[in-house]
C-alpha cells in the first residue's frame, strides 16, 4: 500500500499538479463523464479564461500543465463509447508570435503531437465563447481551467454521439421522408 500510495505521490509531482486538484479535476471528469453525451462540452483552458455565469457551466480548476490535461481528458473519451469529441482551438493562436508569448511555440508543437491524428477545427476565440454560453444554458458545460500563461491556448471539446454518426442520421432523415 505504501508504494502504491508513494508512485501516486510521484506521478502527480511529475504532472506539476498539486495532489488537491489532480484528484478534484480527474473526479470531477470521471464522475461527470457517463452522464455527458450529445451537445456537451469539455474544455481544457488557460489561467485567463474566464469564469462565465451561463447555468450549465461548471469550471474546476486543475492548476497543471495545460497539454497533458487535454492528453488526459482524450483518453478518458476515447475509452467511452458514447461520446467522441469534436475538438476546436483557437484561429489567433497559430498567429501568436513567440516574441509576444513565449512559449507558443513549444505550446504548438506539443499540442500538435496529442491532437495529430485527430480532427481539429479552427475557430475565432469570441465564436468558440458564445457556442460555449450557448450551450451553457441546456446543456452541462466542464470547464478544467490550468494555470497556462499563454494566449489562445485553450482547447475546446463539443461532445457527439459516440455510436451514431452523421452519415447515420443523414440516412435515417432520408427514410423518414418516405413516411
Amino acid at each position: 500500500m505504501f508504494k502504491s500510495l508513494f508512485s501516486s505521490m510521484l506521478i502527480v509531482a511529475a504532472l506539476g499538479i498539486p495532489a488537491w486538484a489532480q484528484e478534484t479535476w480527474r473526479d470531477q471528469l470521471f464522475e461527470e463523464l457517463p452522464l455527458l453525451g450529445h451537445r456537451n462540452w469539455i474544455a481544457v483552458v488557460d489561467s485567463a479564461y474566464p469564469l462565465q455565469t451561463s447555468p450549465g457551466i461548471k469550471m474546476v480548476y486543475v492548476g497543471g500543465e495545460q497539454v497533458r490535461v487535454v492528453r488526459q481528458v482524450l483518453d478518458a473519451l476515447d475509452r467511452t463509447d458514447h461520446v467522441a469529441p469534436v475538438i476546436y482551438t483557437d484561429a489567433e493562436l497559430k498567429h501568436v508570435p513567440e516574441r509576444l508569448a513565449p512559449g507558443v511555440g513549444a505550446y504548438r508543437a506539443d499540442l500538435a503531437t496529442v491532437l495529430q491524428d485527430r480532427k481539429v477545427q479552427s475557430l475565432p476565440h469570441e465564436e468558440i465563447i458564445a457556442k460555449l454560453d450557448e450551450a451553457g444554458k441546456t446543456f452541462r458545460v466542464l470547464v478544467l481551467k490550468t494555470k497556462l500563461t499563454v494566449p489562445y491556448t485553450s482547447v475546446f471539446m463539443e461532445l457527439d454521439c459516440g455510436y451514431w454518426g452523421p452519415e447515420a442520421e443523414q440516412e435515417l432523415r432520408a427514410l423518414m421522408k418516405g413516411d
